[in-house]
């Protein structure tokens, strides 16, 4: 089974549709499948509700689909340094349904353990419980949360092999694992892809069995705030 792509556009193909639900790797803009996001953008695919832990920034990552409203409805645990965003969410065009941040990464993972649903005490007695069942362990309210299955998982791996195995580089290794376990199909893009076996299997971080498709490409790995010392500063 080849599961190695010519381009972001051709990995795509056949698995984007109006309504769907996609999750999406990487934190802030860091491990962001930015070349599989573009293609999106270029296929023109509309009412996407998106499960990241942000949006992007306005012209980069989600944020581009922002731009185009292509994007109905966001599952995110942060969404600053994104003015359209901000905008969209406060004049009612686009839904906005807040995660506690380990929260949305474990509704993730169970989706892809085939968990419906779990109990967790975070988001006990805010806005988050609201309208969520509760329940008592040992003393202890719990609130339900539901598992995310997406019908589309997106996400960006340092290396991979052709069999699809991945290795993720540092903080790219977040959201990117259990976003790539919770999708009915995984599309993953890389920066090398290395001859099968030579991965060592102890550094192998996802194994191939969640993934589906794989385009290798080049990657602007866009820094979101540069933040330097000042010349002569202690």
């Amino acid at each position: 089974m080849n599961k190695v792509y010519g381009s972001a556009a051709e990995a795509l193909d056949g698995l984007l549709f109006e309504g769907m639900t996609i999750a999406a790797g990487g934190f802030g803009l860091c491990g962001i499948p930015e070349l599989l996001l573009q293609a999106i953008k270029e296929a023109g695919t509309k009412d996407l509700t998106f499960a990241s832990n942000n949006a992007g920034v306005d012209d980069f990552g989600i944020g581009i689909l922002l731009q185009t409203k292509q994007v109905k409805k966001m599952l995110s645990s942060y969404v600053g340094e994104n003015a359209e965003f901000m905008r969209q969410y406060l004049s009612g065009e686009l839904e906005l349904e807040f995660n506690p941040q380990g929260t949305l990464a474990e509704r993730m993972r169970a989706g892809g353990c085939g968990i419906p649903g779990f109990y967790t005490k975070t988001g006990v007695g805010t806005v988050i419980a609201e309208g969520k069942e509760h329940k008592d362990f040992d003393g202890e309210t719990y609130i339900m949360e539901k598992g995310i299955f997406a019908d589309l998982s997106i996400v960006k791996a340092w290396k991979a092999d052709a069999t699809g195995n991945l290795v993720f580089r540092k903080t790219a290794r977040n959201f990117n694992p259990p976003a790539a376990m919770c999708g009915k199909v995984c599309v993953v893009e890389v920066e090398e892809i290395v001859p099968t076996g030579s991965l060592d299997p102890d550094h192998i971080h996802l194994p191939g069995i969640y993934v589906h498709r794989i385009v290798q490409g080049e990657h602007e790995k866009r820094i979101e705030k540069v933040t330097t010392r000042q010349k002569g500063a202690a």
